[in-house]
């Protein structure tokens, strides 16, 4: 079932959505690098300044592709409980995985970053951008490392997810909106016509001309 056609196609569609927060105090942490597609066209509508939250997911060392948890570059760490009771696995058996991840984390940060400023975010409107959901956990980890620093409302904005990874995220915001929870879903990209792989050059352009 295709909804969007691409990535910058499903930002339109979300910026109509969140017009209600308009306005300087609104900051747009785009979760790259699919995310800062989805957002561009969202931070253009609100003139919302854009700033980043780079997670990554922490597979397992005999199934890297498994989400067994996520981190953020400040050292928010979230574990899929779940997962790790099944097979067995305790936090510790991860501590490798984690430092390799977050040496990718600060490598991508460090590439961003060049051509970013960091924006504050106590006591504005924060709204948290991703191409869509699937486990949900790095967006819950990207949403915990942004709660910290204590905006005044937290809002995650996604264009499609699983009702699960809704019901994951959804204690931790003031509102979700996510325009679409199909079924079957077994991967984000399925509701995509054109869901191509986002590259540093991608991001680091649409940083240039969107950063303010």
């Amino acid at each position: 079932m295709i909804i969007y056609q691409d990535r910058t196609d499903a930002g339109e569609k979300l910026a109509q959505e969140l017009k209600a927060y308009h306005g300087k105090d609104t900051v747009v942490v785009a979760i790259p690098r699919g995310g800062i597609m989805v957002a561009a066209p969202i931070v253009k509508k609100l003139g919302a300044a854009l700033d980043l939250i780079i997670p990554r997911k922490v597979g397992t060392a005999n199934d890297p592709e498994v989400a067994a948890g996520a981190i953020t570059p400040d050292g928010t760490i979230i574990y899929n409980e779940q997962l790790l009771f099944r097979r067995q696995i305790t936090t510790a058996d991860l501590k490798p995985i984690i430092g390799k991840e977050m040496a990718e984390l600060k490598r991508r940060d460090q590439v961003y970053r060049k051509d970013l400023r960091s924006k504050e975010l106590a006591g504005k409107t924060v709204i948290v951008v991703d191409d869509g959901m699937a486990t949900g956990l790095t967006v819950l980890a990207s949403l915990q490392a942004v709660k910290n620093k204590r905006p005044a409302r937290l809002i995650l904005a996604v264009p499609v997810a699983t009702k699960e990874a809704v019901e994951l995220v959804s204690t931790t915001v003031d509102h979700v909106i996510c325009l679409a929870t199909p079924e079957p879903f077994f991967a984000v990209g399925q509701f995509y016509y054109n869901f191509g792989q986002t590259t540093d050059e991608e991001v680091t352009s649409i940083i240039r001309k969107l950063d303010k």
